[in-house]
């Protein structure tokens, strides 16, 4: 995490909190203040044009309230929520918070909220940067960061990817679990062969040379029906296409 900064912006009603706040940024070494707004509707207009990491966010505001606003933000910005009223915790949780801090904030508090999320970007980082390769090349192979270890997964053996939020989870025909690891669908994408991996949906990447069985757009692995949808539908088949074409190739006499 050496050199980690977090953009970060903050949005509250109450002038006072929003000032508080702000001092909290200033004197904490790893964040960089990026913008401070009255009301979810601005905070909305500005981190549509310039995006933060985290946002410090009030849940009760008039209009717009901070719930709201946190799930028209891109994934990449992670958000503290900050309220006076306890009963929003749950709420909170549900849309993925990083934390939950409850008026009047101490700067202890607001120290730990923002350690976690720099914790959190700290492996994000690790999990997107480029995996070493093992000996021989590493031309058939990736390794991906799970629970603290790295794991050599063969392209061969990855059967699909199922997108989680902030993890993708791998499922292979080498482990009897999915391999769980902390990085975006677009990264792990960006990792693997464009001449066997295909994305079907937002939430899927398969392995379309594991493919045996279409169902009504729904491709078959096993018990599991993944969902092609209509936004990667052309892309994926003309993919599909072409790869059947190079297998009957290799068949002809």
């Amino acid at each position: 995490m050496e050199n980690l900064i977090l953009k970060c912006a903050i949005v509250d009603d109450e002038p006072l909190a929003l000032e508080l706040i702000e001092s909290y940024v200033r004197k904490t070494p790893f964040l960089e203040m990026a913008g401070k707004y009255n009301s979810a509707s601005a905070a909305y207009s500005g981190l549509s044009v310039s995006p933060v990491d985290l946002l410090f966010c009030d849940i009760q505001m008039p209009g717009l309230n901070g719930l709201e606003l946190s799930s028209m933000l891109p994934e990449s910005t992670r958000v503290v929520f900050i309220t006076a009223f306890s009963q929003y915790a749950v709420e909170g949780f549900k849309v993925n918070a990083v934390d939950y801090l409850l008026k009047p904030v101490s700067y202890k508090d607001f120290c730990s909220a923002a350690e976690r999320a720099l914790r959190w970007f700290g492996l994000l980082r690790k999990g997107t940067e480029k995996q070493p390769e093992p000996d021989g090349g590493g031309k058939d192979c990736i390794f991906v960061k799970s629970e603290h270890k790295l794991v050599r997964l063969r392209y061969s053996d990855i059967i699909y990817v199922e997108g989680l939020k902030d993890y993708v989870k791998i499922h292979t025909s080498e482990y009897d679990s999915p391999v769980l690891s902390l990085m975006t669908m677009k990264a792990l994408e960006l990792m693997l062969p464009e001449n066997m991996f295909a994305r079907v949906h937002k939430s899927y990447i398969v392995n379309f040379t594991k493919i045996g069985v279409i169902e009504r757009n729904r491709i078959v692995f096993g018990k599991n029906r993944i969902p092609v949808s209509d936004s990667y539908r052309d892309s994926f088949y003309e993919k599909l296409a072409g790869y059947a074409m190079i297998e009957n190739k290799k068949r002809e006499p």
